[in-house]
Order: structure tokens, then C-alpha cells, then sequence
């Protein structure tokens, strides 16, 4: 990681960013989903910061990435909740990598199991420019590349951080 990375700091950027999002789109009433683990945490930061009423909603994609069949089931999977009808409704997707963009895929199949949504709109904290398909955030706080065989890790929830490790052969993002 090129320079140390205030996380708070930057997540008040970019709440302002998609503020002005939401506005120029005519959105006033969005609905956060945050992808488990990273990008819940981050959505319920951005539901503080935003003074939402609503609950933030939760996807765990790990029956719907496409690589289930060759790592195998994350132990620690959990449920979605979805406590909103994701139908006709304009929902800002909150993860904290982009990576390769198969979590985002897998996070729009699952979030379109539940419902037509009106717009999704994409949050992430980090975009490490290693896009597989073709996916990209809305609203980025911060855009660099890694070193082969790094991996950058948010911890939280309290206080959120973000940590470089090296990434086993068999993890994608």
C-alpha cells in the first residue's frame, strides 16, 4: 500500500460523492446493501454519515460466486437480509475491494433473486485496477494496483482499518 489510508476520512469523502450521486440521479431514498464482510461495515457508516432510517441490507455471496466449485464453501457463510423489498427501488451496492468483479457479479445475481431494483448504483472503498469483467464503481475512494501476490485486508468494525498481506494461491476477490 502506497501510503497509509485514513478510512474514516476517506468514507466521509465519498458519502459526499454519492450525495451528489443520489442528487444528480433524483435518488432520495436509497437503499444500502453492504456485501459481508468489509462492505457492511462500510454501509453502516454510510447510513450513519447519510442519516438513512432504513436498515442496511446484507448479502453473502458465497453460494453465488462462480468459483464455488474450486475453493469450496467459506465456513464462516451466514444469510442475506434483505429487511426491504429490492423491488423498483434504487439501491447503493457498498463493497470495500473491487478486485477482479466476480464478488460484484455474484452480488447482483443475488440482489436480483429478490427483486427487479429501480438502479443499482456501486460503492467501494479500493479499486485495484485487476477488473476480469467488465465492472466498475460509481463512487471509488481510492484507485491503485497491488504487487503480485498482495492482498489488502479491512478490519473492523471498530476502528476500520486496512491492512497489505500476501494472498494465498487459491483467493480471489
Amino acid at each position: 500500500m502506497p501510503e497509509r489510508i485514513d478510512v474514516e476520512q476517506l468514507l466521509e469523502q465519498m458519502t459526499e460523492q454519492l450525495k451528489g450521486l443520489l442528487e444528480q440521479r433524483g435518488i432520495d431514498n436509497p437503499m444500502l446493501v453492504g456485501i459481508r464482510t468489509g462492505g457492511v461495515w462500510l454501509a453502516e457508516r454510510v447510513q450513519q454519515h447519510l442519516e438513512l432510517q432504513d436498515p442496511v441490507g446484507v448479502l453473502d455471496i458465497s453460494f453465488y460466486r462462480d468459483d464455488f466449485t474450486r475453493i469450496g464453501l467459506n465456513p464462516k457463510v451466514q444469510p442475506s437480509a434483505l429487511p426491504f423489498a429490492t423491488e423498483e427501488r434504487d439501491i447503493v451496492l457498498i463493497d470495500d475491494v473491487l478486485m477482479s468483479g466476480r464478488t460484484v457479479r455474484a452480488a447482483l445475481n443475488e440482489l436480483f433473486d429478490y427483486g427487479r431494483p429501480a438502479s443499482v448504483t456501486l460503492m467501494t472503498l479500493l479499486d485495484l485496477q485487476a477488473q476480469e469483467l467488465p465492472i466498475q464503481a460509481d463512487i471509488v475512494g481510492k484507485t491503485f494496483k497491488l504487487d503480485p501476490g498482495q492482498q489488502i485486508k479491512l478490519s473492523g468494525p471498530e476502528p476500520l482499518s486496512l491492512q497489505l498481506v500476501q494472498r494465498q494461491a487459491w483467493q480471489s476477490h
